[in-house]
């Protein structure tokens, strides 16, 4: 196994990325597709509309008509009648919204500009020819292409699927993700900890963040800084497809995770990347997944997720992501200190204000200050190099939450 000096967190990026092709295809009932991705192209399976039908409520009739016409009124068409009626010469019909046009008929008079008994209508203004008809397959024609492979399946899209009467779907399967906590000192959060212990915060997090992309992760536990511990239950996570890690890949004495997953015969891709907080990021890949082991720090675990890890399973799950993917310019409402040689991220709590995205900064003590990391909606990026930055200037913002309900 080979490590290196620091690189860049694009360049880490685009070797982690060589392994994140989407997953393969199962097909899965519609009802349960939001959120999933397309493995397939689908095409329209009947004609919409199905046949030429009225667009308004009102009076079909065969030819022109004036205001202060009057017609009799020769029957009802509501919708869902068969497409087989015929209109008489002289009269007209009255029609629903969906209704199918009947023959001889060319034009529909909205009921707003008619008056009428239950005989007859007195029209108070004329159409064009062809007004308030929808064609046959004017929207789609049967074999038209649908939603292509790649598309994100969204409540409108489910909506045309259930049009054409598309059961079942083609998606991209989800990755299976495990997550291995590590560490003595570590402790299950509903246990009190002793002195020098603290309770694993990362489990949480991790199965949240992974929920919120709509996958379950499957914790494996805390395993002790053991070589013979971590070679188990590493061993066991690596059956997902992606087996996350937290702690344990410093350079410490007990930092034993990349010397495991050497002998397990994982190529480790990258060990640090030119980040703050999350340095000592590791990622690795085998026969059968990927493996990212989280520097132990909250702070760390949480940029190591948004930076590299949700990108990553997104892309998994057939979607288009990237490392600051998404990032969006926004307007700072307080100091933003310097970098130096690595970039920095940074928690922010963001706001919409007549049409700005304001963005205020969280001043963390250092990559164990959860409470900062925990309250931001958003995560500022310091350019390495970058001189202070003051309250009103321009800034990066990517985003960790849906803006709108968390402002």
């Amino acid at each position: 196994m080979t490590t290196d000096d620091w690189i860049s967190p694009e360049s880490a990026w685009q070797r982690l990325a060589e392994h994140c092709s989407a997953l393969e295809r199962e097909d899965i009932d519609r009802r349960s597709a939001l959120g999933r991705v397309l493995a397939e192209p689908l095409t329209a399976t009947v004609d919409v509309p199905p046949a030429d039908v009225s667009a308004m409520d009102g009076f079909v009739v065969s030819d022109e008509v004036a205001a202060g016409d009057c017609l009799a009124i020769s029957g009802v068409i509501p919708a869902g009648a068969k497409p087989d009626g015929e209109l008489e010469p002289g009269c007209a019909m009255r029609i629903m919204t969906g209704a199918p046009i009947p023959r001889g008929a060319d034009r529909v008079v909205p009921v707003e500009q008619t008056t009428s008994t239950r005989d007859e209508v007195l029209f108070r203004s004329g159409t064009d020819v062809g007004a308030h008809i929808r064609r046959r397959a004017e929207i789609q024609r049967t074999g038209d292409p649908l939603l292509p492979a790649g598309s994100l399946l969204t409540a409108g899209g489910l909506s045309l699927l259930a049009t054409h009467g598309i059961a079942t779907v083609p998606v991209h399967r989800r990755p299976r993700v495990a997550f291995l906590a590590t560490g003595d000192e570590v402790v299950p959060p509903d246990t009190d900890p002793l002195p020098g212990q603290l309770r694993d915060s990362h489990t949480d997090f991790l199965l949240a963040a992974g929920s919120s992309l709509g996958i379950e992760v499957e914790p494996l536990g805390i395993a002790a800084d053991r070589p013979e511990d971590l070679r188990e239950r590493i061993g066991a996570g690596m059956e997902a497809d992606v087996l996350l890690i937290g702690g344990g890949v410093s350079k410490g004495d007990y930092d034993f995770v990349e010397d495991v997953l050497a002998d397990l015969g994982c190529e480790v891709l990258f060990d640090a990347v030119a980040v703050q907080p999350g340095k000592p990021l590791v990622a690795a890949h085998h026969a059968g997944g990927l493996v990212l082991g989280l520097p132990g720090n909250p702070a760390s675990v949480m940029a190591g997720f948004f930076l590299f890890v949700r990108p990553a399973l997104r892309r998994l799950m057939g979607l288009r992501d990237g490392f600051w993917h998404g990032a969006l310019a926004g307007e700072l409402t307080a100091p933003l200190s310097a970098a130096k040689g690595r970039d920095r991220f940074l928690t922010a709590e963001v706001e919409f204000r007549e049409g700005r995205l304001l963005v205020t900064p969280m001043t963390p003590k250092g990559s164990h200050d959860l409470a900062a990391y925990a309250r931001g909606t958003g995560l500022v990026r310091v350019r390495a190099h970058s001189p202070e930055a003051l309250p009103g200037q321009a800034c990066e913002v990517l985003p960790l939450a849906n803006w709108p309900s968390a402002a």
